[in-house]
Parts: structure tokens; C-alpha cells; sequence
């Protein structure tokens, strides 16, 4: 049996009552589930001995704007053992911007998951240090989302003085 058979088949033994929705695009596998479930699931495609996806290279969001779950929080992982990526997906509306964080199974979350907060307003329950990271502290937009203006918001952001 191959990682992309193994992997859902896993998935759906562990966690029978959280839907998976599978997508393999160009030999890439990405899983979509319920943000309730990510702590889970994350911890166990890290320790499951037959899978051991060690790194999370990369954490996201998609800003659909207009979609009843506004935003989308991507995980890229892999597996140094199998040499193999996985894409995780997770739907976040715009009414609970929340999703809980995964820095406590993967280090390198950390600043992934405080640009994703900076940048799209997506907040990591129980970071240990979710801040801005590009964006001053009390600058209340987000640049990424969809609605902010291409050119940026005239007198929202103090500029330095020569």
C-alpha cells in the first residue's frame, strides 16, 4: 500500500467521527477536515510511527472573501522518512477567526502561524507568542485580506520621519 492510500486509510481508523475530504492535484495529496480536530490529527501524523511527518515546512491561509468559511489555514508537511509532502487544510469563518495552534507538535509553526495572524487576522489559540510580525502592534487591518485596498489605507500606518 502506498502513502496515499495509507494516509486516509489511518486517518479514518483513528479518527472515525471527523470527515475527511481528500484531493490528489498533480501527486500531491491534500486533506481537508474540521479546525476542531487539527491538534489531533497533527500529533498523530507526527508520532504515528508508519508516517512520521516530522517537519511542518509551511503554514498559510486563503482569504476567499466571499464564501460562507472566509478563510482556509494551510499546513504543508513532511515526511523525511518517506521523502513524501502533505497539504492539510482547515476552514475558519470570519465570525470565529480562531483555529487552534499546532506550535506545540511542530516548532517551526511558530512564526508561520504569527505571519498568518499579521497578515489575515487568523488567531492560534494558545500560541506561545502570537504577535504581529511584520506590522506594527496596534495597527488594526491585515494587509492579505481580500478586502484591504491594493494601495493601502491612507494615514493608517505612521510613517517614519526623515
Amino acid at each position: 500500500m502506498n502513502l496515499k492510500e495509507l494516509i486516509p486509510q489511518k486517518l479514518k481508523e483513528k479518527f472515525p467521527s471527523v470527515e475527511f475530504e481528500l484531493t490528489d492535484y498533480r501527486d500531491e495529496l491534500t486533506i481537508k477536515f474540521d479546525k476542531k480536530s487539527v491538534v489531533e490529527i497533527c500529533t498523530f501524523l507526527k508520532s504515528d510511527s508508519d508516517l512520521e511527518f516530522s517537519w511542518c515546512s509551511d503554514v498559510t491561509a486563503i482569504d476567499w472573501a466571499t464564501r460562507k468559511n472566509r478563510f482556509t489555514v494551510v499546513y504543508n508537511i513532511f515526511s523525511m522518512k518517506h521523502n513524501f509532502r502533505l497539504r492539510l487544510k482547515a476552514d475558519v469563518d470570519e465570525s470565529d477567526c480562531t483555529i487552534d495552534t499546532v506550535t506545540s507538535i511542530w516548532k517551526s509553526a511558530n512564526w508561520q502561524e504569527r505571519e498568518t495572524y499579521d497578515m489575515y487576522g487568523i488567531k492560534f489559540t494558545n500560541h506561545p507568542d502570537l504577535r504581529r510580525m511584520y506590522m506594527p502592534e496596534e495597527f488594526e487591518y491585515h494587509p492579505l485580506r481580500k478586502d484591504f485596498p491594493l494601495m493601502g489605507i491612507p494615514g493608517s500606518l505612521p510613517l517614519p520621519k526623515k
